[in-house]
């Protein structure tokens, strides 16, 4: 793959996930290879369907979820996408947003898809430290950790 033609795909990609919604769901197919592989710190995936159910489920479970990409990183048919995923919680703190910061590394296919996607964040400090008792117990362990 050409370098030009390694960020236009990654370009077009992090459009995709930045406009993602259930309707666009159905185009889970252009972006990814059917064998593709994705994981991130809950889940471990393979082929379009499966992906395309774990985005299914987060419309399902959250608010208003949206990913903004700040960066993007190309390196020939890999690269890294740095985002904030933003969302409210359906049960929970309903009405504050929630920001987790984190990172995605892409190998692309030849084509321009994507064939293998792993998503990096700390589920700790991003995720349950803001879910009630659970935050608590994991403020305290992390202050614990520390001193």
């Amino acid at each position: 793959m050409k370098p030009t033609d390694a960020r236009a795909a990654v370009a077009r990609i992090s459009a995709y996930f930045e406009a993602l919604s259930p309707q666009s769901l159905a185009l889970m197919d252009t972006l990814y290879t059917p064998d593709a592989r994705f994981k991130d710190p809950f889940n471990a995936v393979q082929g379009v369907p499966a992906i395309t159910g774990l985005f299914e489920h987060m419309f399902h479970s959250l608010h208003q979820p949206r990913f903004v990409v700040t960066q993007q990183i190309v390196d020939g048919a890999q690269a890294f996408l740095v985002w904030e995923f933003r969302f409210r919680f359906k049960r929970f703190d309903t009405a504050t947003e929630q920001v987790i910061r984190g990172g995605s590394h892409l190998v692309l296919a030849p084509d321009g898809r994507i064939s293998d996607h792993r998503d990096y964040w700390d589920a700790a400090e991003e995720l349950y430290e803001k879910l009630p008792v659970v935050g608590g117990l994991m403020r305290w362990l992390k202050r614990k950790a520390n001193s």
